[in-house]
């Protein structure tokens, strides 16, 4: 069951928009690389940068109850720590998130953006090293099969944009829903990395949300529960040996 990476993603800031990437370092037993490094929370959530814990996405800003989000297009610059934000092609925001200012900017831009959704001040919170805002405690590398995404389109009807499903890597190749038997089994990408598939990734409404404008548009969660009885897509896996993927890399079980 051999298939390839047709296209790589990561999301510095929880619940913003995606970034393409052609490549990507991962490092076994660490997270994908800039994935989540950042969330906005709604109001104070607890979280404790000094003892880092796993706490529910309904804290923070995201798609499933904020699809506003969808209509802004952002980008990280890593190596000057800059965010920027765009809102209907013009730019809202450039900040140093790794400044009070530059975060405080950030914050007073969602205070002005989406006020009625804000349940208490929004912060922009860091994730400490080895840690991430990740929806799943074990969500290391998130992965999509497109051949599940085109099933969940002949159900539906209708186009299903893969983003959608905010994963890392998206794969040709393997039958639909097929990812599911690779769960406690390892696959190789690439000249050297590995990685274990821990878990499928249990889906919400965010899915409903159209990345492109924010519209929840389509039923595509109850589609899933209603034909196929559960309410999955896609896998995570778990860095096991260290390597460079990249789009086009052949998945090896």
């Amino acid at each position: 069951m051999t298939a390839k990476i047709q296209s790589i993603y990561r999301y510095p800031v929880k619940g913003l928009s995606p970034e393409t990437l052609t490549r990507a370092a991962l490092t076994a037993g660490r997270h994908f690389p800039g994935d989540r490094l950042f969330a906005i929370e709604n109001g104070p959530s607890g979280f404790d940068a000094a003892a880092p814990q796993h706490e529910p996405k309904i804290k923070f800003l995201m798609l499933m109850r904020n699809e506003r989000l969808a209509a802004l297009d952002t980008r990280y610059d890593d190596a000057a720590g800059m965010l920027t934000i765009e809102h209907e092609g013009r730019e809202a925001v450039r900040a140093d998130l790794a400044t009070k200012d530059g975060r405080l900017a950030v914050e007073a831009f969602f205070c002005r953006f989406m006020p009625a959704e804000l349940r208490g001040p929004p912060k922009v919170l860091a994730a400490p090293d080895g840690f991430r805002f990740t929806d799943s405690r074990s969500g290391f590398v998130s992965i999509i099969n497109l051949a599940s995404v085109a099933a969940l389109e002949t159900l539906l009807g209708t186009p299903v944009d893969p983003l959608r499903f905010r994963a890392n890597l998206y794969v040709t190749g393997w039958p639909a829903w097929s990812e599911f038997d690779l769960v406690e089994r390892e696959v190789a990408i690439g000249a050297n990395a590995r990685l274990r598939i821990g878990k499928r990734i249990s889906r919400c409404a965010a899915i409903d949300v159209d990345p492109a404008t924010g519209m929840r548009d389509l039923a595509v969660l109850d589609t899933v529960a209603r034909n196929c009885g559960h309410l999955d897509c896609g896998v995570y896996g778990e860095v096991i040996a260290s390597g460079e993927v990249a789009t086009g890399d052949g998945i090896i079980p």
